[in-house]
Parts: structure tokens; sequence; C-alpha cells
């Protein structure tokens, strides 16, 4: 970190003197409000709220912003810690037959899809099948199968996404022990789009299967960290820092329970990362509940469905029979 913060400073020092000072009063003016820059308070561009630095760095001249960002890559290339680490979780509950039913919903409530979960279990190889239906004909359709032998480790993944609730058509195919990956998109001008991929996948690997991951995660565990493939729309290698934020409560049918809430950041390795909040491309967190015990379960989830996508929450739903009045019903 000491050789980073010098590096950063050399940058600075190269870099000030290429300031003007009617640049320097623009940037005080419009992005400190009168205080200095780098208090807690973010300024204020526009209609968006952005840190000091991003503030700093989009009012900086071109030829100046290029020279910043080219010398702060180099310096973090230099310094870059190691490739991903592979710790596969454990198997504590090991998964079987389920057929489940879920509800998705805008953060104010309103339904916007229909989910089915389907899976099946031959030996200790899983398959398992989810598929949202959302009400304007939209879908996402997502097949994952996996082992659990002594520890999870994911085979094969396959994404789809089509529609209008979606930004793009992704089709996404993961074969993890081959470490090849395959996106067909539609770009911005509607044409479609393929990208394939060999990366060296670590075993930890979680792409359809981190509900299953993370009930398996030990008691006491203060943060997880696993990997995770996603569409940029090219395919893109993260890691997920899984974290426990305690206990909160809900109801079934009038009786009291608790669930853990989970906090999922999407962390950006590398150079990415660090300039991702600096350019207002940092991923947002989602969140997960599960029910703990001898049989931990699936509560409620909220986040995005995709990179830039709005948050949207899934929950657990139960059927509606004919006849059945709403009271009753919301009481399942």
């Amino acid at each position: 970190m000491r050789q980073i913060a010098a590096c950063a400073a050399r940058v600075h020092a190269t870099t000030r003197p290429m300031w003007n000072h009617a640049a320097r009063d623009s940037v005080r003016a419009r992005c400190c409000h009168g205080f200095e820059c780098g208090g807690l308070t973010p300024p204020s561009i526009g209609d968006k709220n952005l840190s000091a630095a991003t503030a700093v760095l989009l009012l900086m001249p071109n030829t100046l912003r290029r020279t910043f960002i080219a010398l702060t890559l180099l310096c973090f290339s230099l310094f870059q810690p190691a490739a991903f680490s592979q710790s596969p979780i454990a198997v504590r509950f090991k998964e079987g037959l389920v057929r489940g039913f879920l509800v998705l919903r805008s953060p104010e409530g309103e339904i916007l899809a229909s989910g089915d979960m389907t899976q099946t279990a031959q030996g200790d190889r899983v398959t398992n099948h989810l598929v949202f239906r959302f009400k304007d004909g939209s879908i996402q359709d997502e097949t994952v199968v996996f082992t659990q032998r002594k520890t999870f480790r994911l085979l094969t993944d396959h994404l789809q996404q089509h529609g209008p609730s979606f930004k793009r058509s992704t089709n996404m195919s993961i074969n993890a022990l081959k470490g090849d990956v395959t996106v067909r998109y539609t770009d911005d001008n509607g044409k479609e789009q393929t990208a394939s991929e060999h990366l060296n996948l670590p075993s930890d690997l979680a792409n359809g299967i981190a509900l299953f991951l993370i009930k398996n995660i030990p008691p006491g565990a203060a943060e997880t960290k696993l990997s995770m493939v996603v569409s940029t729309p090219k395919p893109r290698l993260v890691k997920l820092v899984i974290s426990p934020k305690g206990e909160e409560p809900f109801t079934i049918a009038g009786s009291p329970r608790t669930a853990t809430r989970y906090l999922i950041k999407i962390e950006l390795e590398g150079v990415a990362g660090w300039l991702a909040p600096l350019i207002g491309k940092q991923p947002p967190d989602l969140d997960l509940w599960v029910v703990g015990g001898e049989a931990p379960a699936f509560v409620k989830s909220e986040g995005p469905f995709y990179l830039g996508g709005p948050v949207w929450r899934v929950e657990l739903t139960s059927p509606t029979w004919p006849g059945e009045s709403k009271s009753s019903s919301s009481s399942h």
C-alpha cells in the first residue's frame, strides 16, 4: 500500500502543473461548494451525487484526465495482488428433490413476475432449473448443474434473459471444468453478437448456486469470498464478498421467526475495481435472507438481476385458490 500511495503521489505531482487557475477555481466552485474536496459530504454535479474524486476526474481537461488515468493504471499494474484464490464451500446441507414457487416484485411491492423452481438429484449430481415469467412477456431461464461431494462444485450453467425487462437479450453458457464461457447478446444497435472466452475458472464459482453456498457458510464466518462470471456483456470474472448482518424478524401465519440477512458485494479485481466508484460503475449490493437451523431455507432476496439493472425483490409464495378471500390467501 505504501508503494501505491507513493506512486499516486508521483502521479499527482506529475499532473498538478497541467492545471490552470480557471480549471482549479471551476472545480472548487462546482465540486466542493465552498468546502475542501475530500470531505464527508459528496458534491453534486447535475442530478447525480458523486464523490469528490469523481468530480475532479470528470472536470479535468481531456488530456490531463487521460494522463492521470494512464499513470494510475501503470501504478496499479506494478503492485497488482495475486489472482483469485480457490476456496470451495464445504457441504454441510445436501440439496435434493425440490419444487418451489416464487414471486418477483418491485421495491414498491408491485408483482412483476412469477417464479418456478425445479430441482432433482442423482447421487451427488444436482440439476436446478429456475424460470421467471414476467407480466410484460420477458423471461429469465437458468439451468445449473453442480456436484456436492465434500464441497460444492459448479459443472455447467446456462442463463437466458430476454424481453423488455432486461437491458439487452443475453444467453450465457458456462462450462466450469473446461473454463469455456460463451455469451450471445444484442448490442446497442440490436445486432446479435457472440463473445467467447477461455477463463481460468476457480473451484468456488457461484453462478446459479450462490444460495446453496450461502446456506452452507460456517456459523461465525465474518466474511466469505466466492467467484462469479458476469456478462458486461462480455464475460468477466468478479468476486462476491458475503457477510452476515444479523438476525431480522418476520412472521409466518402470525408465528414469529427470524432470518439471517447476508450482504453481498460485487468486487471488481485490480484496476477496474479501483476505477469503478470513480466513474460511477460500482455494482450495487445485494441482500439475501436465510432461515437457519437444521434445514436452512431461502426467505427473500433484493438486488438486480443484471449489472446496471433495477433492484427486484424475490420471495417465497403460495397458491391462491378460486373463491379464496384475499385475507385468507395472504395468511399462507
